[in-house]
């Protein structure tokens, strides 16, 4: 059945849309027509109808860093319990990092995962792991992976910490064309550690990381980086690709900008919780499980630091590190907790309440965020809102006011410090692979 979205709002900076208009998806989920202006389209017998007005419409969001935990930590969340969480926060496609059990770090363990993503709603991306074991010695097959799509390897939530393995991990991608993404943390300086070492910390009694301890690994790499387009690679060769994952401090986003400057092929992504919440937030928590992370919640000058990055285009994404855990990892003395929260259904209202309402970013800038750049960076195709292309859509109430109910989460994990807390700005729903989805709640 084909279906009409009704006088929407739509914003696709890859078509230079901005305005308002209807558009017609066809029953084999091919826009059939893109009328632009305030005059609807005529309904057909039997045609489903959607009104838009007052709404947005946009490309599809795709968020570039999750973790759906399958296989092996089936209990914490599985790709239907993550793709649904997915799309019920208005996400199209996400990119899964492999630190699973086993890690994904072969030809087969990719296979897995596509095999098991063709008949949920939303695409499933996989990020390969640098590594074998994600052990940050053996590089796994790079060029195996490349003729099984992977675009991306990353040893997420270790980091490679010898400086010999990095170096030859970028000439290994430069010869595939392939992104490294760096979770950058020196662990010689975080081993142990809990939350922001700060005054916080101390008044809690737990160990900190020092947030020098991110920017000194990029610093690193950068230079790595620096010395082998200068020295190592040269056409034919492609020039290394490199993405800094969940930036959380001033001077990580600072070497950043630098880097852009000179003409680095880098990029870096930046997570809602870490331009909302500062270690304060977690010293004040009742449940300070749901507040630990890595990179942890830092200072309030990192925050404003990472408000500043998304203003003036340093950052490139909005990514969640959609980090699922049991209630009884979570629950449980902070020393103790494991790292990580939930974040792909309260991404989008996160956006629009801290960032696009208080003017730190047009919404044009926000689709552009979660979904235009994420799947540059990787090196995707671009979802383009024009007749003959396959709709792949995201439907936005920019007004709707909510408050995170744990007991409407889709995730199979309920981790996320934002519970209780009133967002304005919520997905209506999803269109893709010729279905469409609605929200929970819209």
């Amino acid at each position: 059945m084909s279906i009409v979205f009704q006088q929407a709002h739509i914003i696709s900076p890859p078509d230079g849309l901005d305005t308002k208009g209807s558009i017609r998806v066809s029953d084999n989920g091919i826009i059939e027509t893109l009328s632009i202006g305030d005059t609807p389209l005529e309904p057909r017998r039997g045609e489903k109808v959607v009104a838009m007005e007052g709404k947005l419409l946009s490309p599809g969001l795709f968020d570039m860093h999750c973790h759906f935990r399958e296989p092996g930590q089936e209990y914490k969340e599985t790709l239907e319990s993550g793709a649904a969480a997915a799309a019920a926060g208005g996400f199209t496609g996400v990119a899964l990092m492999p630190n699973t059990t086993p890690v994904i770090d072969s030809p087969q363990g990719v296979t897995f995962i596509r095999y098991h993503a063709a008949s949920l709603p939303v695409d499933l991306e996989v990020i390969a792991a640098m590594t074998e074991g994600s052990r940050g010695e053996k590089l796994t097959a790079f060029g195996s992976l490349k003729t099984y799509g992977v675009t991306a390897v990353s040893d997420d939530g270790t980091a490679i910490q010898a400086s010999q393995s990095m170096r030859l991990a970028f000439e290994y991608a430069s010869n595939f064309d392939m992104l490294i993404i760096q979770h950058c943390e020196d662990r010689s300086l975080t081993t142990g550690g809990v939350m922001n070492e700060g005054m916080w910390s101390s008044k809690l009694g737990l160990k900190g990381i020092p947030d020098i301890s991110e920017a000194m690994m990029l610093a690193r790499d950068l230079m790595l980086l620096r010395w082998l387009e200068e020295h190592k690679l040269h056409a034919p060769l492609s020039r290394p690709r490199y993405h800094a994952a969940h930036l959380s401090t001033a001077a990580s986003l600072q070497l950043i900008r630098e880097a852009k400057r000179e003409g680095l092929q880098v990029s870096c992504e930046v997570t809602p919780h870490h331009f909302t919440l500062t270690d304060q937030d977690l010293y004040q928590a009742e449940k300070k499980g749901n507040f630990i992370m890595k990179p942890p919640l830092t200072s309030p000058k990192n925050r404003d630091a990472v408000l500043e990055a998304l203003a003036d285009g340093t950052a490139d994404a909005i990514a969640t590190d959609h980090a699922p855990h049991a209630l009884h990892e979570k629950e449980c003395p902070p020393g103790e907790a494991s790292f990580g929260i939930i974040g792909l259904e309260t991404s989008l209202g996160l956006t629009m309440t801290e960032l696009v309402m208080k003017g730190v970013i047009t919404m044009q800038r926000a689709v552009e965020l979660l979904s235009v750049n994420p799947r540059k960076i990787l090196q995707l195709p671009p979802i383009r809102i024009r007749e003959g292309e396959k709709a792949n859509l995201t439907l936005i109430d920019p007004e709707a006011v909510w408050r995170v109910d744990a007991g409407h989460i889709r995730s199979k994990s309920s981790n996320t410090p934002f519970i209780g807390r009133q967002l304005t700005g919520r997905p209506l729903g999803i269109y893709h692979k010729g279905i469409f989805t609605e929200a929970p709640g819209a």
